[in-house]
């Protein structure tokens, strides 16, 4: 995700706009769309081929208000899915801290096994998470897994749930031992249960884009509109039409490709979220709730951060 000030240079964030591989296919495709204008004008000045391929302008501005339409709802979708994703990390954040208090909280001060068992399995759980929603988890970006562990997690196809699987089985147990009281594992299985509730709001958003009928009906538009745009403004602005065509084709291009990126935010595109970056700031925020901030562990949370 690109980071940036909101009162920053305005000319240092149009140039920073090359940086985008969206912004460069819509650069590409409005050149092309230059060329092909000019090709039409062209041919219809030298062949004087008005009275037969004019159109008249008024019917594209008819069209570009049901485009506009179109567009209007394609972009708030594709931020409404972006915003959603960026508001369930948001409360994977709050929740993993709070499950790492209440852990601290809950268990005695002696029993550091379960405050490292459940530092690193927080953790994982958010960055299997990240991984997950892009091209399937990778064991070796998880942290100080056992070998036992990677053999259960190597024969799983959703690593996220199974580890959120294994807090709730130690949660369970320390419950059934008498470790934590009725209230306490109450309250504890609220923010475990949010972990899962998060996974699957986030599923939801990755595996259900748009309709593949819309999003194909609109690029057939706004190709056809584009392509047709050229005959409508020859005779009032002849060779004028080349780039008044690619400005609005640029317009009509830009607002369509920015929808098509950010409908998946879980990508590595730059306009995605930084899942992997919140991934290790919650990572971070656990190991130092549930971990003494002794020398030894500085050292161990900072060959950690190297690492992964």
């Amino acid at each position: 995700m690109i980071i940036y000030k909101s009162n920053g240079s305005w000319f240092g964030h149009v140039f920073h706009l090359t940086s985008s591989y969206t912004m460069r296919r819509v650069v590409r495709a409005v050149l092309l769309l230059g060329v092909y204008s000019a090709l039409v004008i062209g041919g219809i000045r030298i062949l004087n081929l008005h009275r037969y391929l004019q159109v008249d302008s008024t019917v594209f501005s008819l069209l570009a208000v049901i485009l506009s339409i179109f567009l209007g709802f394609r972009t708030t979708t594709a931020y409404d899915r972006w915003w959603e994703a960026r508001k369930q990390w948001g409360a994977l954040v709050n929740n993993c801290r709070n499950l790492a208090i209440y852990v601290d909280s809950m268990w005695p001060p002696a029993d550091l096994a379960i405050r490292r068992f459940m530092a690193k399995s927080i953790a994982n759980f958010c960055l299997a998470l990240a991984e997950h929603l892009r091209q399937g988890t990778r064991l070796e970006q998880l942290v100080d897994l056992s070998e036992e562990e990677v053999g259960y997690y190597t024969t799983k196809d959703h690593v996220p749930n199974f580890i959120a699987l294994r807090i709730y089985q130690r949660i369970a147990a320390a419950h059934r031992e008498g470790t934590i009281s009725e209230g306490d594992y109450l309250n504890i299985k609220a923010q475990h249960q949010s972990l899962l509730d998060i996974l699957g709001a986030c599923e939801r958003i990755k595996k259900t884009p748009i309709p593949f009928s819309y999003a194909v009906y609109l690029k057939v538009f706004v190709t056809a509109y584009a392509v047709l745009l050229p005959f409508g403004l020859s005779e009032q602005f002849g060779w004028g039409t080349v780039p008044l065509t690619m400005l609005i084709a640029f317009a009509l291009l830009g607002v369509e490709l920015m929808g098509e990126e950010i409908e998946d935010p879980f990508g590595r595109d730059c306009n995605d979220l930084p899942t992997g970056d919140i991934a290790h700031t919650i990572k971070r925020n656990v190991f130092e709730i549930l971990e003494d901030r002794t020398p030894a562990a500085e050292q161990r949370q900072e060959e950690y951060d190297k690492v992964f």
